[in-house]
Order: structure tokens, then sequence, then C-alpha cells
């Protein structure tokens, strides 16, 4: 398509003498758009603010039909980012599309209480400005000031939200903690308790001892390390080293041979149980079939050699130590070969007590320690580089460890067989396609789900354990008070204590009950009845198994159906170089600094805040000012909301990485001011034909442009039809694009001014009449992406009889194909004029000759004579029918546009002569300036040259570059 024809149509007609349409036509215009209020440019904060009632759908639908889906709901823990905001827009895109088609729309907003994230940040804030931590608070204290927090953040999120644009059913809005999501996570635990399906049990789990509390695998970050590296990690002064293999000796009992392990955590030989080599390493083959114990040198005792074919003889030594109590593989071969599980580090990552001289030291510490007394016992056999991947809890920062601990788990096999056999049978389809082989995977190999949480924030588990006697059990009751009739009906009204587990569930537990607990379940509420199963789940593809997954399998289990039939899962948003974005690099964008711009001292501050917070750690800090100076060095442009929404959806969200682009958003918001400049040249005409508006075009009464436009927009209908279905939006978004900017604004509208006068007003009236049904239809379509620009310009538009006009029979390939061919040479022939002709030239619009090598073309010249004249911005076109009388001509310039068309440009003769000899001026000008740059310029002329005839130089090279300065200006 014509992508480098874009004339400025109002400066052209008010500046260019020779335009079609008269200057004193356009000022008239421009005088009308005033009268009508929509002012000069597209200034997005007056739209917005104008417009912030651009929500719901008031008319009531009159399709039975239904489309419900939930906002997956925001953390408390602060402000939206970019990812919150592609989630919104896609989501509210869909429901306007659907409202679009007469469905009643259900979209349901919420948020979500983040057990982990929300207490770690206001632990940090706490601790920042108050110097105080929780346990200095006391547990209702502390959990007052996250109610607080919550409330503060919770009506800035919805401000965020509402700011966007999105229109959700607020008055089915839910917290994941109020009273009665509470209510459904009890119902939820006790069902599931009661089907066998929640049981407790002592087993390891990923550990941050900074937060004291078991994290799910989606909380870790694994960083990969090469070689000895110093990380921060918190409780610890200095950096701790990682990176290193570490070789110790064990002594083989009543020889004086040793096998020798290696390890990256010399601190938890204390836990050591066992060694172990696989029977087929022919270099401990001469130890097979012995009963070989080796000496454990800080416990002084004894413990095993055992042989197992899962060792891999490759790594280090091809012996490795055995401590279960710390490590996945271990505590599985220590349940194999029945060995002793010895703890070694606390739950505040210190050493056990009964350690000697390690007891209670930071496990960190006592690595170096133990370093010390392997060296000093003649067992250390050597330190090397390694690379390693670190476990890192990404709220605390603090390494993960691995222990045992009793632990809530729900079992999960069963429940994640019926969700994979889901999409097998297409019962569940998931979006794209690509994601069902990681579907597939993660739930083949679904472990046991740890739900519980060691936290004070969060749905305390509704567990009591039971104490009769000697012994004790657990039960799920929804008070305490039903805890105690359970109790006494199991005991026979017998004397029995009951106390509630002060743990708290896992938040994605109560996360995953919320397509049918925000509906009203457990109660059979008519809104339960009436959507749900939910129609759609969009959300991000990172949280397929910990939220999707979980969604389906509880889903299925509590209410014996899919919660939702569909899943859409988008992208990753990263920066404009495909990295994630992070506070500590300094390239997070927040859709406020895109939709009111922020400038470079702004980012600074906020980054200075956080680090104020506790949130970022000074060397974080630094490099995230580095980064900003970096990325944004100018600042963010504002851009508004509507572009924001546009360009999230003008990438195919359904990649595995979305790369966000501020100066793409900011070209979107010149592209909006474009079509506002085109309704308001719409609007003008309109006034000045005095037009009303008509839902009927009748096709004999139009021009071959007119339907050439009309068919245009039926196409990009039907691509957006089309697009939309198969959540495409970003064809839609380039769809339009390519419509209203380079079809609408630059082609059709500049053709329009040829006729906008009152000796056509027959042809003009039909063109106003164009271009206000394509400005309307246009921005019905657009207003999915852009809500406040489209309710702008169509409050001022008038209003079309009837939307629902059959565009497709306005569809004509054929003309559209003949269209295209013209336009395509028309933007050689313009390329052409700015190549080869001088600017002074082209302003004074050359002439234009044409040569068509077929009938067809030629006919297609003959129709369209002014419409070339005017996208080429020529003073005239003629139409040679001869080879002849085209060779004879003098052209400026001469070129082919096609294998079938030649062309050629004449200028003025007189304004070439002018040209040449301005520039053989120009020449002579510089050559003289650069002689007396050159003289006054060396040493000797300022040693021996007088002052005054420095000065007379001085003066005479300031009048030569103002000479020239003007002469290139002219």
């Amino acid at each position: 398509m014509l992508q480098n024809l874009k004339p400025n149509y109002l400066n052209s007609c008010l500046y260019n003498s020779s335009c079609v349409l008269a200057r004193s036509t356009v000022l008239s215009t421009i005088h009308s758009y005033s009268k009508r209020g929509l002012d000069v440019g597209y200034k997005p904060a007056l739209v917005e603010s104008n417009n912030r009632n651009v929500g719901k759908n008031q008319r009531q639908p009159s399709n039975e039909k239904r489309f419900s889906m939930l906002l997956p709901p925001p953390n408390i823990t602060g402000e939206l980012h970019l990812g919150h905001a592609l989630t919104c827009t896609i989501q509210d895109a869909l429901i306007r599309w659907n409202e679009k088609h007469d469905l009643q729309c259900l979209w349901l907003p919420g948020m979500d209480h983040a057990g982990i994230a929300t207490q770690v940040v206001v632990e940090k804030n706490l601790q920042k400005a108050k110097k105080l931590s929780r346990y200095d608070l006391g547990k209702d204290k502390f959990l007052r000031e996250v109610w607080n927090w919550k409330d503060e953040k919770a009506t800035g999120i919805k401000r965020n939200l509402n700011e966007l644009g999105a229109h959700m059913n607020w008055e089915h809005e839910y917290f994941t903690m109020d009273e009665h999501q509470s209510r459904a996570v009890k119902e939820a635990f006790i069902r599931l308790f009661e089907a066998n399906l929640i049981y407790r049990d002592k087993s390891l789990v990923n550990w941050s001892c900074a937060l004291e509390s078991a994290i799910s695998d989606i909380e870790v970050d694994n960083l990969e390390i090469n070689g000895p590296t110093a990380i921060e990690v918190p409780g610890y002064r200095e950096k701790v080293i990682f990176g290193e293999m570490v070789d110790v000796a064990y002594k083989i009992r009543g020889t004086q041979e040793e096998i020798i392990v290696s390890t990256t955590r010399p601190e938890t030989l204390l836990g050591d149980v066992a060694v172990a080599v696989n029977p087929m390493d022919g270099r401990y083959s001469h130890l097979k079939g012995r009963s070989i114990m080796l000496w454990h040198p800080v416990r002084q005792e004894e413990i095993p050699l055992i042989f197992d074919e899962s060792v891999d003889p490759e790594f280090g030594t091809g012996a490795v130590k055995i401590t279960p109590a710390h490590d996945r593989y271990d505590y599985d071969m220590a349940l194999k070969y029945q060995l002793p599980i010895v703890n070694v580090i606390t739950s505040k990552g210190n050493i056990e007590q009964n350690f000697g001289l390690f007891s209670e030291l930071p496990r960190y510490n006592a690595r170096a320690k133990m370093l010390n007394f392997l060296a000093n016992e003649s067992l250390l056999r050597g330190t090397r580089p390694h690379s390693m991947v670190l476990p890192i809890c990404s709220r605390s920062k603090d390494i993960v460890e691995f222990l045992l601990k009793p632990q809530w788990f729900v079992r999960c096999q069963n429940m994640a067989q019926k969700a994979k056999h889901a999409v097998e049978t297409g019962e569940l389809c998931i979006i794209p396609k690509v994601f069902e082989n990681e579907w597939f995977r993660w739930l083949d190999n679904c472990h046991d789900w740890c739900i519980s949480r060691q936290l004070w924030w969060g749905h305390q588990i509704p567990a009591y354990e039971v104490q009769y006697g000697q012994t004790s059990s657990w039960i799920a009751a929804r008070s305490l008070e039903e805890a105690q009739q359970k109790a006494q009906a199991m005991h026979d009204s017998a004397e029995c204590k009951v106390a509630q587990d002060t743990d708290v569930l896992d938040t994605w537990f109560s996360s995953s009950l919320l397509p049918f607990s925000s509906l009203g379940w457990p109660e059979d509420t008519t809104k339960l009845r009436r959507y749900y199963p939910l129609d759609l789940m969009e959300t991000g593809h990172d949280i397929l198994f910990f939220w999707v997954a979980r969604m389906v399998m509880l889903g299925q289990q509590l209410t014996g159906r899919l919660p939702f039939n569909k899943v859409l899962l988008h992208g990753i948003i990263c920066d404009e170089f495909g990295r994630k974005m992070s506070k500590s690099l300094g390239n997070v964008i927040k859709p406020e600094h895109v939709i009111k711009g922020a400038s470079l001292q702004q980012l600074n501050k906020e980054a200075e805040s956080l680090h104020q917070q506790g949130i970022l750690s000074s060397a974080e800090l630094k490099k995230s000012l580095s980064g900003q100076r970096k990325m944004f060095s100018d600042g963010i442009p504002e851009c508004g909301t509507d572009a924001l929404r546009f360009t999230l959806c003008s990438s195919n969200v359904k990649n595995h990485f979305i790369n966000f682009n501020v100066q793409e958003c900011h070209t979107n918001k010149l592209f909006f001011n474009k079509i506002w400049q085109a309704t308001r040249y719409t609007l003008g005409c309109i006034d000045r034909f005095s037009v009303v508006p008509s839902g009927h075009l009748s096709k004999d009464e139009l021009t071959e442009m007119d339907r050439w436009i009309l068919s245009r927009l039926s196409s990009t209908i039907e691509t957006t039809q089309k697009a939309m279905e198969g959540f495409n939006f970003h064809l839609v978004t380039a769809a339009w694009k390519v419509f209203f900017h380079n079809n609408f604004c630059d082609v059709y509208l500049e053709s329009t001014k040829a006729h906008m006068s009152s000796d056509n007003a027959s042809i003009a009236t039909n063109h106003c009449l164009v271009l206000q049904h394509c400005l309307v239809i246009g921005l019905h379509n657009l207003k999915i992406f852009t809500p406040f620009l489209a309710a702008e310009l169509l409050s001022h538009l008038p209003v079309v009889p009837d939307l629902r006009i059959n565009y497709r029979e306005w569809t004509d390939p054929a003309l559209e194909t003949a269209i295209e061919q013209l336009l395509e040479i028309c933007q050689s022939i313009r390329q052409a004029k700015n190549e080869c002709c001088p600017p002074v030239a082209r302003k004074h619009n050359p002439v234009l000759h044409l040569l068509p090598k077929s009938e067809s073309l030629s006919n297609l010249f003959q129709l369209h004579i002014k419409n070339i004249e005017q996208l080429t911005q020529c003073n005239g076109v003629i139409l040679h029918t001869a080879e002849d009388s085209f060779a004879n001509t003098t052209f400026t310039c001469q070129s082919s546009a096609t294998h079938e068309c030649n062309f050629g440009i004449v200028t003025d003769s007189q304004v070439l002569k002018a040209v040449a000899s301005r520039n053989k001026k120009l020449v002579k000008l510089i050559s003289e300036l650069d002689k007396l740059l050159s003289i006054v310029g060396s040493d000797g002329y300022r040693k021996s040259a007088k002052a005054s005839v420095q000065q007379k130089h001085l003066e005479k090279i300031d009048q030569l570059k103002l000479q020239i300065k003007e002469m290139q200006n002219m």
C-alpha cells in the first residue's frame, strides 16, 4: 500500500496556491470545526477526562447468549505494571467486542491478597519507616497494618484499572480474603479433606529462611553462575561466595583407603548419613560385596557406603554424599535404603544444636568454619570453580533451602489426569495450541501440592489438631465450635484438646477457586447458574500450571464441571531489547508513565523511593538509575491510554515474549491525531454542504474512489471479524491502521478535495456521506482498543441511522486491485519527484506526463486524472497515447513506475535556471569562506597580521556565513 504517500492535507490546502481546494474554502471549513467544539488537535489527557465514563454498554442486549470472563486479580502489593495493562486491554477488547455483538457480558473484577508478596512488602515498609519488624508489633497489630495497606493500594489499583478504560462489573467485585471468599476457601478445604485429597505429612519443601516459610516453585528464581561469585544474602554483612566445588575425603574404617566426595555445600556435611557410588564404576568395584563403613569426622560415627545405579559416575569422583534432610534426591535415597535423616539447618537458617563448634552458627558462617575444620583434619582435598544453578527466593532474595517440615498437601495425580483428559478430548481448548505440550508435561509429572505457608497474612488453615490422651489427629472444620463437636463425636464426648493450625493457605489455593467462588459458590446462586462455567480464561502463559491447571483441577473436583472451556495465554512483556522488566535494571515502564509521560528526574525519584521503602538495595538502586539514564535519557513522552492499549495489542500477544517500545506508542498517538484531523475535515465539509446523515448509499451515484474506500472498509471489517475470532488482535490493529492511515487519510480524503466545491455539490455531498460512514463505522470497530478517542470523535460526528449495514455487498476486489495499481504508480512518481527535483522546483508543482502501455491502465488514468494530480502534488497531468509524443518531451526526470507505465516530470525552466545559478554562486561563496578560514587559522597569521586586519577578516567570515545560510534556505 502507499506507505510513503503522506501529504499534510491541511497545510497543502492552506499554503499551496495551486491546490484544487481553495485557501478560503479551507479557512471556512476550519472555522466550522471550532463551532462544533472539536479541538484543533488530539490531546489524550483532555479526551480521557471528557470521556471517563466510556464503560458499560448502556444498551440492554437483546441476545440471550452470554459471555463471562474473570480478570486475573492484581496483587495488592503496589501499582499496576504493563503485564496488568496487557491483560486488562485484551480482556476489555474482548468484552467490548462481545457487547458489540449484543451478548450479555459479565467481567468479574477483584484483587488478590498475595500472602507472601504482601507480607514481605509491608514488613520492608515497616522496617524502613518505623524500624520495626512484625515481631515487634505482634500478629494482631501487624495484620491491621496489612489491612491498611490493602485499603490504600486497592483504591489505587481500581483507579488505575478505570484509567485504562476497563469497564468491569464492579458491583460483583471481590477480594480473596473477603467474607464470602473466606467461606468458600474453608468449604473447599473441608470437602477435599473429607474426600481424602488433603493430608498432612513431613516432607522436603522449598524454604525461605528470611521468610521462615515454605514457598512454591514459582517463587523460586534459578540463578546460573559460572565459577566463584559473590552474592548478597539477607542477614549477612558480607557477600557469600558460591560457585565452588569442594572435595572432601571420607576414611574407610579399618583400612588406609579413603573415598572423596564433591560438594558445593560443605556445611551440609554435618547431615551426611551415607556415601553412594554406582555399582558399575570400576574405581569402587573392589569394595562391592563388602559391608563398607566410612567415618564421619564431625559426628564421630560410622556411615555406610551404598551402591546404587542412579549415581552418575561422571559427576566429580563418582561418589556422592547423601544428606536426606536437605536434598530431594538424597531424601529419596534415604527412604529407599532406610537411612536415618539428620537435620542440619533450622527454619531461621542456622545450624541445629548438638553439632559441637558448629551449633547455632548461621549456615554460611558454618561453611567457612567447616572448610577450616576439614583442612585441620587433613580431609580437604581441594576447591575448584564450578558452574551451578542457585535457587533464590523471588520475594526475600534469600537462598532457598530444602527443609523437612510438616506441611499440608493436596493429592493431585487423579485430578491432574482428568485435567489432561479434558484437553486431549477437546473439551478444554488451550490457545495457542503449542502450550498443550507444556500442559501435558506438567500434569504427567504433577507432584502433590504443598498448600501450607508459615505466614501471618492469609487464610488460616481450617484444620484442627485433636489431642486425646497421648494421641493426636487432625480434622477439618469451619469453626472452633464445629471442630470441638467433631472431636467429641470421634472420642465419645471424652475430654480432648482442640487447636487450629497456625499456618495459612498458599495464595494459589484461594485463587484457584475464583471461577466459581466469585460467582457465589458454595451457594447455588443465580449468578453461578447463569455464568458458570466461564466462557474464557485469559492470562499469562507463565502461570499455566500454577493457576490455570489448578483452577481446572479444583473446578472439576468441587463443581463437577470445567471452570471454563477456553484458555487464551498471552506472552511476557519485555523491554524493547527483549529483556525482562526489572526494577533493578531500571527498564520498568509503568502504564501511567506511558499514559501521562514521565521525565527522567521523575523516574529517578521513583527508583529512589523504592530504595527508601527497602524494596531496592543500594546496589540495585545504582544499577536502576544507570539503566534509566540509558533507556530514557529524554524521559517518556505522553502517549495517552488509547495509544498504550493500541500498542499493546499491536504485537502478537500469543508470542512467548512481547517487546514493548515507547516510541511505537508515541507514533500511535500521532496516528490518532491523523484520524482526529480527518474528522475535523469531515465535519467542516458536512457543515459546508449541509449534509443530512444517511444510512443509505447508492452505488450508482458514487465515484470509483467512493466505492473503493467502502470496499476497503468492508475488507477491513471482514479481517477484523476473522482476526477477533482467532484472538489475533495484532491483525485487527494492523488492518485499521492501514485503513485509516494509508487508505482513508492519505488517499481517499485527499481525493475528495478535487470535488469539494459548489460546482460539484452532488459529488461533494456523496463524499461527505462516505467520509462520515467510514469514520463512524471505523471508530465503532476501533473503539474496542481506543474507547476514549472513539467516544470523543463519535460524539461530534452525525449519527448514522443504521450501523448494521451489510458491508460485504460493497466488497469489490477488482476495484481494489485497480486502485492499488494506481497508488503504487503515484508512489513511484512522488518518490522520483522528491529525489530528482530541487525543493524549490517541487514547491512549484511540476507537470506530470504519463505513458500507459495498456488500454486498461489508460482508462484507469483517464478516470482518475484529478486524483493523480492531487496524490502526486503535480500542477497538471498530461496523458500520452503515443510513445513519440512522450519521447519528444524534455523532462527534468524520467523513469518507469511499473512495466506498464512510464512517466516524466517537467519543471519550470526558469526555476531550474535560477536553481543552477544559485548553486553556482553558493559553491563560490563556500570556496571563498574555506580559503579565508584557512588563512586566519594559521599560526603565522595570528602572530604577524595586524589586529585591524584580523578584525576585518572576522567580519567578512561572519558575512559569508550569513549569506551562505540565506541561500541554502532559499
